[in-house]
Order: C-alpha cells, then structure tokens, then sequence
C-alpha cells in the first residue's frame, strides 16, 4: 500500500495538492526509468548496426522487452498524469528554478498541435536550439514548449543525454541542402534500405558475348534448340557513417539568427564535400569505393611529347571514344577548375578557321554549364589538380551506386558533452556508401581498345 492509500485507510484528511506532489514524483521516477529502457534498448542495436550485422535472437528479445516495460511505464503516468488534471497543479513545497523574471506572474505556452505545424511552433532552427539549451536547465517555459515536441525517445521529456529531436521540417531543411545541384550524389543510381547492408544481383555478360550467359543461335528448321542459362553474380554493400559534431557556445547560441545560419550552411557543406571526395576517389575502406579506384576505370594515355601539365584536343577525342556508346547519353565531365584556362584554347585543328571545342556556359552552349561533346562540364572540388589522374573524367553516374539508409540525417542534440565548457553539441550522421555498378571495363565486339562507364586522362608530369 502506498503513502497516499495508507493515510486516507487511516481515516485522515488532507488537501489535494498532497497527493499530487507525490504522484509528481512517482511520474519523475517513471519517466526516468523510461529513458534508462530507451537508452538500452537502442544501445543493443547501435552495437550491431556498428558491427554492420543484423540482432541476434537474444537482443531481439531483450529490445523488446524494454518495449513493452516502456509501454506498461506509459500507462502508469497517463494514471497519474489524470490525477493532476482532475486535482490542479497542486502545492509544491519550494519553487523550481527558472530563467525567467524574478517578480511578476509565471508564463506559459499553450500547447501547439503535433501535426499542425512541421516547425512545432518554431520560427526558426535558432530558436529551436536555444529552446533546447534552455530546457536543459529546467527552465519551465522552454520545458513547456519541448513538452510538445517529440521526443528522442517517442515520450515527452528530455532524453537520455539531455537532447531532444530536431522538429520533421528542420530535418528536411539540412537534408535538402545537401542534396543540392552541385552534390554527385543526386546524379548516382540511388538505392534505399532500412537495415545496413543491400545484396545487388549483377549480369555483366556483354551483348555480343559468345559464351557465358544468355545465348542466341541461328537454327535451322527442326533441328534441336541449344540450351543456355544466366551468368549472374551479386555483391553486398554495406552502409558506412558520415558524421558531424558541431560544438555551440552559450554566446553563439544567445543569437538564434546567426545560430541557424551556421548550423544549416556549415554541417550540410561538409557532408557535401565528404561524398564528393569519396565518389570521386574513395578508396572503399570505411567508405564508399570512388571513380579512380574503380577496376573498371579506363585511363587515356597522354601524347607523345606533350607538355607536362596541359590537354590537348586530342585527350577529349580519345577520352570519348573510350566511353561506352550507350552511357553517353548520360554522361558528364567533372573537373577541376584549374583545368578550364586549357579547355578554352582548344579548338578543332581544320583548314581555315578554327572550330571551337570548348563551349562556356550560356552563349553557344546555351545551357547553365560548359560543354565539350554536347556533355555537361561540371566543376568539382574533389577532382585533382591539372596534370594529375582525376582532374578531367568523363563518367556516366547513373553506373554507380549509392546506398543510403532512409532519407532523412539523424540529428542529435547534447548539453552534457561539453557541460563543464558550457558548449551544446550538435551531431549530424547520415549512412551511406557506394560503388560502381561495373566490376570491369567490357571489350568491344570488334576492336581491342576496351570501354567503361567512366575514363579519365592519366597523369601528365
């Protein structure tokens, strides 16, 4: 028997407040033992998502377990929660710190409903932070306000570490930014999956190939029909982790403007980057497996006698004629921007006038970027310097594939990693590798010179 059940047997009286104070308590206690739940049940499975398996049997059984202990908790504080609101706010025996006036009456914010606005009531992600800096030290109206936000673990509170989950539309706000024009991850053939790893199945039999695979023969009349089958192979890709921590101090954080502005140009900027880099050169270790350090990539020898440092129109011609006829449709050039004083000299060397071979964006080309071929010139920091392998490919990027895990980044806010530095920290993780969908070059039908879905000019020291 409870303390409230045994003084009413006893025949005592006693104001409401008294019962409430104590089921406060009992919900305080309930809630925490919620999160102590949450925290070990997502702990079992960020341990296997790290180790890139799937749940034993056992941690199966152990998630959800907490699951339903979690579930039983909510019903415990629903019960009580119901008291509160049939009994007032009650009494409280010393009043709660907060930070806002001394003197006056205390505010409130009314509720806003979850579904009506994507913000929450939020103006902006600054405001958003500086509310969740605030409720980590207890102050009552910014409490109110997260009270209506979801959780980080699905309750109303602060979870485990203090954090809580950045409102649906702040989410989508960073993730549309780093899915932006100049991100080569929107132009790569893009798969999705809800666990850590995909199995692709691959035919990379050719058309014209003569055994091996699926086969055609010119028959006669009624003669016997020759029998083949698929040559089929697969490969698995297995998520790797992008990861942010962005540290905010208590005086950066007091100006949500400039707060927002950083946070959402500076974090999505750096993944931006991040996956250039490795699509374009990646060497599959811990992260995707780039264009230069694919088997399949083709390499263009230089001229004989050419100057170190330089192209010359005829490292285009042979670059596209390496490039696989029905990826050409698709391809683009990436580059690096040293190279482009080089393209603008080069010109078709006929009798006569020059023919330019290198059209700038707008004007001739009439199109938001330079072509050379008819194709796409595409500026990227992430390929080398002129002179080197990498600074000019020519690459069809609906070949390669890039697996991420959902759509969204995963945004986690923590006041406790840097408490005793007054700092909030701020991570963003999204998951995602790739690699080419060729496992090699391919060999012409007729010719020697072989073909891929991506060539670029060897080094020219």
């Amino acid at each position: 028997m409870n303390k409230a059940a045994h003084l009413a047997a006893s025949g005592l009286t006693f104001p409401a407040g008294v019962i409430v104070m104590m089921a406060v308590g009992t919900i305080e206690n309930l809630r925490a033992r919620q999160q102590e739940l949450q925290a070990e049940a997502e702990a079992i499975v960020n341990a296997a998502d790290e180790e890139g398996r799937d749940l034993t049997e056992d941690e199966l059984e152990s998630v959800q377990a907490s699951k339903t202990e979690i579930d039983k908790l909510s019903k415990q504080i629903a019960a009580r929660e119901a008291i509160q609101i049939t009994n007032g706010p009650g009494r409280r025996t010393a009043p709660e710190p907060s930070n806002g006036p001394a003197t006056g009456p205390r505010q409130t914010i009314a509720p806003t409903p979850r579904n009506s606005d994507p913000r929450h009531g939020f103006r902006n992600f600054g405001e958003f932070a500086k509310t969740v800096m605030d409720a980590g030290s207890r102050n009552e109206s910014a409490l109110t306000r997260m009270s209506n936000v979801a959780s980080t673990y699905g309750n109303e509170g602060a979870g485990a570490d203090g954090g809580f989950l950045v409102p649906p539309e702040f989410r989508r706000s960073i993730w549309q930014k780093v899915m932006n024009e100049d991100n080569l991850l929107t132009r790569c053939e893009q798969l999705v999956t809800g666990s850590n790893s995909m199995v692709v199945p691959k035919d990379e039999t050719t058309p014209w190939q003569t055994s091996g695979g699926i086969q055609v023969y010119w028959e006669s009349e009624a003669a016997q029909a020759t029998q083949s089958k698929p040559a089929l192979e697969t490969t698995t890709m297995r998520l790797n982790k992008l990861l942010g921590l962005v540290p905010i101090t208590d005086e950066l954080r007091e100006d949500a403007p400039g707060l927002e502005s950083w946070l959402n140009a500076k974090a999505p900027a750096k993944m931006v980057s991040a996956i250039n880099t490795a699509i374009v050169s990646g060497n599959g270790v811990g992260k995707p497996l780039g264009i230069l350090s694919a088997p399949s990539l083709v390499t263009v020898a230089k001229e004989n006698s050419q100057a170190a440092d330089t192209i010359v129109f005829n490292n285009i011609s042979k670059i596209w004629s390496r490039m696989y006829a029905p990826c050409r449709r698709n391809a683009v050039w990436l580059i690096n921007q040293d190279i482009e004083p080089q393209l603008d000299a080069l010109a078709f060397p006929g009798t006569g006038t020059a023919v330019p071979v290198y059209l700038p964006a707008g004007g001739l080309s009439t199109s938001p970027y330079a072509t050379l071929k008819g194709r796409p010139v595409i500026p990227v920091e992430a390929c080398k310097t002129l002179g080197d392998l990498g600074d000019i490919i020519l690459v069809d990027l609906s070949q390669y594939y890039a697996l991420t895990k959902g759509q969204d980044i995963k945004t986690d806010v923590s006041m406790h990693l840097f408490f005793d530095q007054a700092i909030t920290a701020f991570r963003f993780m999204f998951r995602v590798t790739g690699q080419p969908a060729w496992g090699s070059s391919i060999t012409p039908q007729n010719g020697n010179s072989t073909r891929s879905w991506a060539v670029a000019l060897a080094e020219r020291a």
